[in-house]
C-alpha cells in the first residue's frame, strides 16, 4: 500500500486569533534555511528507504512563503528516500496574498497539482476577528492567479460559527465560494481552543461565544447548498466535486500509512504513531546534534481508530472488515450503545454497513465518544 508524505512549514507572517497549531512568526532567511536544512537530514534519515507514495502534502504554517527553490530542495531530498508514483497528488497549503504568478508558476513546474487555500471567511470583518492578514478582495485574486497558473484542483477553507457570525453573513460565504467554483470545499464549525488569543478575548468579554444552535444551522445549510450545487459530500467536513476528494487526507480516515517530517509532525506506519516536537527551536537544534528528531511514541488503540475514523466518511464502515482485520465485533461489543445511538437517530445499519446520518455528523463526537 503506497503511504503518504507530510511536511510540516510553521512560518507564518503574522498569527491567527483562533490557531493551536505549531507555527511562529516568519522572522527572516536565515531561520528558514537552518529550518530546510534540519527538514532534508531527517527525511533522508528516514528508513526504510525506497517506500512508495503517492501523495505528498505540504501543510502548516504557510507553505506558500517558500519559493520553488526552497520546494525543489526539500523535494529532492524526499525524491532519494521515497519512490514516487507519476501521478500523485502533490498540495501546497496557500494563503490568500503570499503568492505571486511566477511563484505558482514554479510550483507547477515541480509537479504541484493542488492548492488547498486557507480563505476561512469572505467577510473582511470576520477577517479581521480572526487575525487574518488579507482581505476577501485578496482571497478572490488570489483564486484567480492559481487558476491562470494552470491549478485544476483547488480546495477552499471555510469557518462556520465565529464570533457574531450570523446565517445570513455565512449564506454569502457559501454563495461566494460557489460562485468561484473551487474542486473542493472544507467547512470547519469553530472551535475555540485555551490559549490561543481568541479564547483571551472571548473569556474578557471582547467577542461573543459562538452560538451553538446557529452553528448548527449552518452546518445544515452548508450541505444542502453544496449538495445542490453539484458537490458530494464524503466526510464530515469534506465536499468535492466527483473525482476530486482529497487522496492524501483519506488515508487519515482510512488508516492508511502517512509518514510526517517537520515540526510537530505526526506519523502512522500502520501499525503505530509516533510525533516530532512542537516546537521549532527543538526540533532544528535535535536534529543539528543527533541527525534526528526526538520522535515521541503515542499510545494507539487501532480498532478504535479505525472505527471512528471510518465514521467521518459517508460510506462509513464496514463492520465485518473491521471484525477480520482489528478483531472486535462492534454489535457484541457496543449493543446497548449502537441501539441507542440508532433510536436517537445518529447512525444507521444495514447489513453490516453502519454510517452517520445527517444528524449524526452534525453530533459525532457524542457517537465517537463510544467508541475511544
Amino acid at each position: 500500500m503506497p503511504c503518504g508524505i507530510y511536511i510540516h512549514i510553521p512560518f507564518c507572517k503574522s498569527r491567527c486569533s483562533y490557531c493551536d497549531f505549531a507555527t511562529e512568526i516568519y522572522r527572516d532567511r536565515a531561520a528558514v534555511n537552518r529550518y530546510i536544512r534540519a527538514l532534508k537530514l531527517e527525511i533522508e534519515g528516514f528508513e526504510p528507504g525506497g517506500t512508495e507514495a503517492d501523495t505528498i502534502y505540504f501543510g502548516g504554517g504557510t507553505p506558500s512563503l517558500l519559493t520553488p527553490e526552497d520546494l525543489e530542495t526539500i523535494l529532492n531530498s524526499i525524491q532519494k528516500r521515497f519512490k514516487l508514483f507519476d501521478d500523485r497528488e502533490f498540495t501546497v497549503e496557500m494563503n490568500p496574498a503570499t503568492v505571486s504568478l511566477e511563484t505558482l508558476a514554479g510550483y507547477r513546474d515541480l509537479g504541484v497539482n493542488r492548492a488547498s487555500f486557507g480563505i476561512q471567511t469572505f467577510d473582511n470583518r470576520d477577517l479581521k476577528i480572526l487575525g487574518r492578514g488579507h482581505s476577501s478582495a485578496d482571497a478572490i485574486e488570489t483564486f484567480h492567479l492559481l487558476r491562470e497558473a494552470g491549478f485544476e484542483n483547488i480546495s477552499f477553507d471555510l469557518i462556520a460559527g465565529l464570533p457574531g457570525q450570523t446565517l445570513l453573513g455565512w449564506e454569502k460565504n457559501l454563495e461566494q465560494a460557489i460562485r468561484l467554483r473551487a474542486e473542493h470545499i472544507s467547512l470547519y464549525l469553530l472551535e475555540v481552543h485555551s490559549g490561543t488569543p481568541l479564547a483571551a478575548q472571548i473569556a474578557a468579554g471582547r467577542r461573543p461565544l459562538p452560538d451553538e444552535d446557529v452553528a448548527a444551522e449552518m452546518y445544515n445549510l452548508m450541505c444542502s447548498m453544496l449538495e445542490a450545487s453539484d458537490y458530494r459530500q464524503y466526510e464530515i467536513s469534506n465536499f468535492a466535486r466527483p473525482g476530486f476528494e482529497s487522496k492524501h487526507n483519506l488515508k487519515y480516515w482510512k488508516l492508511e500509512p502517512v509518514f510526517g517530517f517537520g515540526v510537530s509532525a505526526h506519523s502512522f506506519d500502520g501499525n503505530r504513531r509516533y510525533s516530532n516536537t512542537r516546537s521549532t527551536e527543538r526540533y532544528v537544534a535535535e536534529i543539528e546534534n543527533s541527525g534526528q528528531p526526538l520522535r515521541f511514541v503515542e499510545a494507539t488503540d487501532t480498532a478504535s481508530e479505525a472505527i471512528f475514523l471510518g465514521l467521518r466518511l459517508n460510506e462509513g464502515i464496514n463492520t465485518e472488515e473491521i471484525k477480520n482485520r482489528y478483531g472486535p465485533d462492534i454489535f457484541s461489543l457496543f449493543a446497548d450503545e449502537l441501539t441507542r445511538l440508532a433510536d436517537a437517530g445518529l447512525i444507521e445499519i444495514a447489513g453490516t454497513r453502519m454510517r452517520l446520518t445527517c444528524r449524526g455528523r452534525l453530533y459525532s463526537n457524542e457517537v465517537f465518544g463510544v467508541f475511544i
